[in-house]
């Protein structure tokens, strides 16, 4: 069974679940759960006016024939300044469905790439009794690697929430929304005892 070192000095390690921490690595899988929650945090409101909802006369340019000039017909063509936008993108959704099973097991599978490549560390939580960005930070110098970190908590760790968020490298979510684009997105992962247990029950759940 891996385990994951207590970062700041502290002592022990948290004991990672193989039924989380041993999943093999499914590329395609992965890829296809990321998608989904990266498009469906898309609000997908853009819009723009098609030449028939542009506020333009439906009158010729000038006329067909005499001018010594190429034909043309109405000023909205997406061709001409002021006309409408061809293929005008409007208000959608981007959202496409990922089943329950293959969202737990592209769960399980990023997990265990920071478990085996030895990028996951726990935080004592109970520590933090009161806010401290500098206490934070320091414990984040024992981290080993370089890059982005993503702080994984639970309910009832808000001071650590507050320690760890103010630090431009940090990320810091609630373990309910932690998702797959999340942790494969994130070059070191910290978690709680609290979280641990409550993301693995996610990872897992039937």
């Amino acid at each position: 069974m891996a385990t994951a070192g207590y970062i700041g000095g502290g002592q022990g390690s948290l004991e990672l679940d193989d039924a989380v921490f041993g999943e093999s690595f499914h590329g395609p899988l992965v890829h296809q759960a990321v998608r989904a929650e990266l498009a469906a945090r898309r609000r997908g409101t853009q819009s723009t006016k098609s030449r028939g909802e542009v506020h333009m006369t439906g009158a010729k340019a000038w006329r067909q024939k005499g001018t010594g000039r190429a034909r043309v017909g109405a000023l909205s063509a997406p061709q001409r300044t002021g006309g409408g936008v061809a293929f005008a993108p409007k208000p959608r959704s981007y959202t496409f469905k990922v089943n329950r099973k293959a969202r737990r097991r592209a769960l399980r599978a990023a997990l265990t790439m920071h478990a085996e490549r030895g990028s996951i560390a726990a935080v004592d939580a109970s520590k933090f009794d009161s806010p401290s960005t500098k206490a934070a930070a320091t414990a984040l110098g024992s981290l080993e690697g370089d890059g982005s970190v993503l702080v994984v908590l639970a309910d009832g760790e808000e001071s650590c929430v507050k320690s760890f968020r103010n630090i431009s490298y940090v990320t810091v979510l609630h373990a309910d929304d932690v998702g797959v684009a999340d942790v494969i997105g994130a070059a070191r992962l910290v978690i709680s005892e609290a979280a641990l247990a409550r993301l693995s029950e996610r990872a897992v759940a039937a």
